[in-house]
């Protein structure tokens, strides 16, 4: 028996803990949920046909017969409902809807300004939202929820954003309840750098479960997934890099009297700054990136050190939680290699050898899409749920 057989066999199972063994894709007949659960095969069966009732679990076809008629299947149904996943950044909008899987059916991106507000934002999100759903090509199944990622910290428990630099008027803005007036479905809020972490894990490191994501932008945070779960601490601020003192880095900089933090030293805006004092103009962290990839060595230069920097903070968490993968994402990373070979420089020589022995650091392989993935991903984790797949499945037989 499998460990998760185990699990389900030390107390009676739900119909929502069988449909966890089915989350994997791979199809299963009665007998082989049988044989992992441990339970009766009337139970299997009774539970198996409420999934299927449910909607949430649909027929796959035969097994090979091992003499007599052949078993029927069933597998996960991932368009037995959508989600409405929402990547909200400093200047851009993007809403898109995606099947339970994660898979996303149809996407629109948007210029727009975090700081007009949570009214004026959310306004945006609802109608552009609702347009996507009024698509022809979607399956008609119902919207199980809504995931939004925001660019600032975010109270886990309530989904409201608790006092984020870059967004004006939204410090404790009731973004769920907000939601909730156009679409009366759960909605689920979280920091983008964590949803990043989720969409990437899902995209290109299905078999990853210690992986963290660092974005490198006009701020600098980190998504952490140790153990196959996102983590997000007592109240959801885990992962704020950017507030983490650097040590050594205000004397290096001939600033001996002010402590410099991450942000202070490796953000966008905080590169420009070095690259005005050398007399190269630059003021955002657009126009590193255009120095960047224009060839400028002094950007060069500084973009390789704003990854040593990173580097220097990196190699405590390494120690710290030992991840297998460190993936390098936001506008600054993917300016080019430098970032990347600056924070390869430092982690690589000041972390432990044990702890970097298969330790892969790489640029975002999902880029832009990982963000919108992850709030799916949310919102389908929550939705399916043994407990709430129990509750579906209740209503179902009403």
């Amino acid at each position: 028996m499998t460990d998760a057989g185990r699990a389900l066999g030390s107390a009676p199972a739900g119909a929502g803990d069988i449909f966890q063994l089915l989350l994997d894709g791979h199809a299963r007949t009665k007998a082989d949920l049988v044989h992992l659960t441990g339970l009766a095969r009337s139970t299997v069966s009774s539970r198996v046909d409420a999934l299927l009732a449910s909607g949430l679990v649909s027929p796959a076809g035969e097994a090979a017969s091992t003499g007599g008629r052949p078993p029927s299947r069933v597998a996960f149904n991932p368009r037995a409902g959508l989600v409405l996943a929402v990547d909200l950044g400093a200047s851009h909008a993007t809403i898109a809807v995606s099947d339970l899987s994660g898979r996303i059916l149809a996407s629109v991106t948007h210029p727009m300004d975090i700081a007009s507000g949570p009214v004026a934002v959310l306004d945006h999100v609802a109608e552009q939202g609702a347009a996507l759903l009024q698509d022809a090509t979607l399956p008609a199944v119902p919207l199980a929820g809504v995931g939004i990622g925001v660019p600032g910290p975010v109270e886990h428990s309530s989904g409201r954003p608790y006092n984020p630099p870059i967004m004006p008027g939204w410090d404790r803005f009731d973004i769920p309840s907000y939601i909730r007036r156009t679409f009366d479905v759960p909605v689920f809020v979280d920091n983008d750098v964590n949803l990043l972490a989720l969409g990437e894990q899902a995209a290109s490191f299905p078999e990853t479960t210690d992986l963290i994501f660092v974005k490198v932008a006009t701020g600098i945070g980190a998504g952490i997934i140790a153990g196959g779960r996102l983590q997000r601490g007592a109240q959801g601020s885990a992962g704020d890099m950017g507030h983490v003192r650097v040590p050594h880095a205000s004397a290096s900089r001939g600033r001996r009297s002010e402590e410099l933090d991450l942000e202070d030293l490796a953000s966008g805006s905080a590169i420009a700054a070095t690259l005005r004092a050398q007399g190269v103009e630059a003021e955002t962290s657009q126009d590193v990136i255009e120095l960047v990839r224009a060839g400028n060595a002094a950007a060069i230069d500084a973009l390789r050190q704003a990854g040593r920097d990173v580097g220097e903070v990196l190699s405590t968490v390494v120690n710290l939680l030992n991840p297998s993968v460190i993936v390098l994402g936001g506008s600054i990373a993917r300016a080019g290699e430098h970032l990347l070979a600056g924070v390869r420089e430092v982690v690589y020589r000041r972390s432990i050898p044990l702890a970097t022995q298969h330790l892969a650091i790489v640029q975002s392989p999902t880029a832009e899409r990982a963000a919108v993935l992850g709030a799916a991903m949310l919102v389908a984790r929550e939705v399916l749920s043994a407990e709430n797949v129990n509750i579906r499945v209740s209503q179902a037989a009403d």
